[in-house]
Parts: structure tokens; C-alpha cells; sequence
């Protein structure tokens, strides 16, 4: 592992997260630069590591593992006794942070609740990540990602209008409430180096699924009636939505009523500009029908391609519909460098996706592959907690490391 160059360079986090959303945010924090130590149960470590197959070519990692945790190190302890115990209690004396995600109250069975460390660590910033936050009637219930998904309202918004609820495709509330924690840990470094005073984070994936209900959630607000489900068009957009192409699908998205008439003007279509129920977004999206029925034989006269030269020549938006082999072969996409290549453990190279914050004085760094699980046990205990060879040893054969 390479010495890190980030803006959290010197900062140490204790990651006890595991699967998704505290990964992302203990991710994140290493990638800009925090030397990030992962707790990990001996012998099974995070659970993401048998979310398999795919695993990642010639190891035994699983693609989900991989994702989520570059620039950390793994150490293996058995939490549940006392001796590991001890151990966690002598590494935050050297930390600025730890990342949990744990039911609410399950680490103070352990002596490791924000309660407890807060006085004995004054400084320390303690992030939890649960399913329904700290408090509140649904605290103690379990979270996972399609069931945020359902009680966040997103599924209500997302389909087809006669089909059934529909989850977004890959985890947004675990993903979301990673990042919203990270969010929330930078504010209180920030407040930390202003007073020397520690906090805990208190990070619902609820809460963060209502926050980015965003525009759908104030059209509810502002109404009182819940928005229908209206597959890919745009709820106060229109045309703003998939239509069918020659030899495909592509997303056609007119933003607003200027470069609607440009569209018109230039795809054979200028009479509509005359015709009320076109002529400004309002009533287009009144009358999202009748805009879709329209353009969609219009659309069907060029290929995908066609239509992506001809629009954006004329400063439309629009954009096919790509697969993810499209997607990261996408001459923009490679030369943004969004999969970056690493060395993992095993001695193969892995291919990850990269850090999107891309910084002009400190970028995000790469200095190591995803580990192995335990891959910095003796590392951690022997070169930054003092122990001895054979006091590892000693640990490892009682269980406890």
C-alpha cells in the first residue's frame, strides 16, 4: 500500500461496516486519502464476500466485495470477546473516526456504543448508518435496500403507468445513505477542527431515500396527490423521455420551450408550434399523450445514431440507451478513466469502477486493491498497535483475531 496523497491524508477510520452502505462511505474516505482499517469477522469477514458468482477473475473475491472496498485494510477480530474488545478500544486512540452500521444498540453490548466511546474519546466522530436511523418507532427493524426502496416511495414512481411497482436497478438506498454519511463525517471534521469536539452521525436509509425524492417528493408537497408512475417520461417534462429509433431506443430530453421549436423547426414538425397543446411545456406535459404519439413515428424514420448526430448538432439533448458493455467502451467514459486497474492480493489485477470526484490538487488515490480477508491483521497489530509475533499467534489461536 502506497503512502495516500488525498486531502484526508493523516486521518485514520475505524470501518466497522459491512455489505453496502457503509462500505461506500468508508470507501469514499480512503479514495480521498483516510488510511482506513476494516474490522472483519475471522474466517467469513464481510458478508459481501460470498455475494457470489460473478466472482473476480482468478480469485476467490466476489465482484460485490471488490466494488466497495479499495483502500482499506482488513483485520479480522471476533468483536464478541472481551480480548477483541480491547483491541478496537487501543486502535481508536489513534482514530479520527469509525464508521458503523450495525442494528441500533448492538455494538453497546460490546462496549463500543457512541455513548460509551464518547467519553472515553471526546474527539472521536462516530458515524452510524442503519436502516431507520437512531430513533423513532421503526429504529430496531433491519434495512435493506429493496425494502427502502418500497417504503421510500420510490417504487411507487418508478415503472410503467399500468404495470406493477418497480425497484431501480441497482441499490440506490444503500449507495445513497454511504454517501449522505460521508457527507455528514466531512461537516464534522470540519466542526472537530473548529472546537475539538467529536459527534456521532445518525445516517436512516429512509431519511436519505425521502431526501432524494427531490423534485417527485415537492410535486406531492405541493399537491397533495401522490405522482403517477410514468416509465421513463419526466413528471413536469415534456418530450423528455425513451421513443423508439429505426434500429433501437434512444432518450430524447427537450428542456425547455426554445429548443422545442428548434426540434420542431428541424425534423419537419414547425406546424405544431401553432397548435396550443404544443406550444409550451405546460401544456405538452398536459398533453404528454398526444406529444408522444406524435414524435414517436418521426423518431422511428432515423437509427439511433442518425438521431444522436443530427440532435446534438443542434444542441438538443439527447443519448442511446446503452448496455454496460456500451457504457465502458464509451470513448467518454474510458477517457474520464472511470475503471482504474489494481494489484489485488492474489497477485492478479483487478479492474474496479473509479472515484467520480475528480479533484484538481488532490485527487482521489488508488494505493491498494480490495484485501484479502485478514490481509492486515499482523500488520495492524504488530506495526501500529506494538504487539508481538507471538502475541499474535496467541490471538489467532484462541479465536480471537
Amino acid at each position: 500500500m502506497s503512502e495516500p496523497s488525498g486531502p484526508l491524508k493523516g486521518l485514520r477510520v475505524l470501518d466497522l461496516t459491512r455489505v453496502l452502505a457503509g462500505p461506500t462511505c468508508t470507501q469514499m474516505l480512503g479514495d480521498l486519502g483516510a488510511e482506513v482499517i476494516k474490522i472483519e469477522r475471522p474466517d467469513a469477514g464481510d458478508d459481501t464476500r460470498g455475494f457470489a458468482p460473478p466472482f473476480v477473475p482468478n480469485t476467490k473475491e466476489s465482484a460485490y466485495f471488490v466494488g466497495v472496498n479499495r483502500n482499506k485494510k482488513s483485520l479480522t477480530l471476533d468483536i464478541a470477546k472481551p480480548e477483541a474488545q480491547a483491541i478496537v478500544l487501543k486502535l481508536l486512540e489513534s482514530c479520527d473516526m469509525l464508521v458503523e452500521n450495525f442494528k441500533v444498540g448492538a455494538l453497546a453490548k460490546y462496549g463500543l456504543g457512541w455513548e460509551q466511546l464518547s467519553k472515553k474519546f471526546p474527539r472521536l466522530i462516530y458515524c452510524s448508518i442503519t436502516g431507520f436511523g437512531q430513533t423513532g418507532p421503526y429504529a430496531p427493524r433491519p434495512g435493506y435496500d429493496a425494502l427502502i426502496q418500497a417504503m421510500g416511495g420510490v417504487m411507487s414512481l418508478t415503472g410503467e403507468p399500468n404495470g406493477a411497482p418497480q425497484k431501480v436497478g441497482i441499490p440506490v438506498a444503500d449507495l445513497f445513505a454511504g454517501l449522505y454519511g460521508c457527507i455528514g463525517i466531512l461537516a464534522a471534521l470540519r466542526h472537530r477542527d473548529a472546537t475539538g469536539q467529536g459527534q456521532q452521525i445518525d445516517i436512516g436509509m429512509l431519511d436519505t431515500h425521502v431526501a432524494w425524492l427531490a423534485n417527485q417528493g415537492m410535486n406531492y408537497l405541493s399537491t397533495g396527490e401522490n405522482p403517477p408512475r410514468l416509465g421513463n417520461q419526466h413528471p413536469n417534462i415534456s418530450p423528455y423521455q425513451e421513443f423508439p429509433t429505426k434500429d433501437g431506443y434512444l432518450i430524447l430530453a427537450v428542456g425547455n420551450d426554445p429548443t422545442f421549436a428548434r426540434f420542431c423547426e428541424n425534423t419537419g414538425l414547425a406546424h405544431l408550434l401553432t397548435d396550443e397543446r404544443f406550444a409550451t411545456n405546460p401544456n405538452r406535459v398536459a398533453n404528454r399523450d398526444l406529444v408522444t404519439a406524435t414524435l414517436t413515428p418521426v423518431m422511428k424514420t432515423l437509427t439511433t445514431t442518425e438521431w444522436v448526430d443530427k440532435l446534438e448538432a443542434l444542441k438538443i439533448g439527447c443519448g442511446p440507451i446503452n448496455t454496460l458493455e456500451q457504457v465502458f467502451a464509451d470513448p467518454h467514459v474510458v477517457a474520464r478513466e472511470m475503471v482504474v486497474e489494481m494489484t489485488h492480493g492474489s497477485g492478479e489485477v483487478v479492474k474496479v469502477i473509479a472515484n467520480p470526484v475528480k479533484m484538481s490538487a488532490t485527487p482521489a488515490d488508488y494505493r491498494s486493491a480490495p484485501p484479502i480477508l485478514g490481509e492486515h491483521s499482523q500488520h495492524v497489530l504488530c506495526d501500529i498497535l506494538g504487539m508481538s509475533a507471538a502475541e499474535v499467534a496467541a490471538l489467532r489461536e484462541r479465536g480471537i483475531v
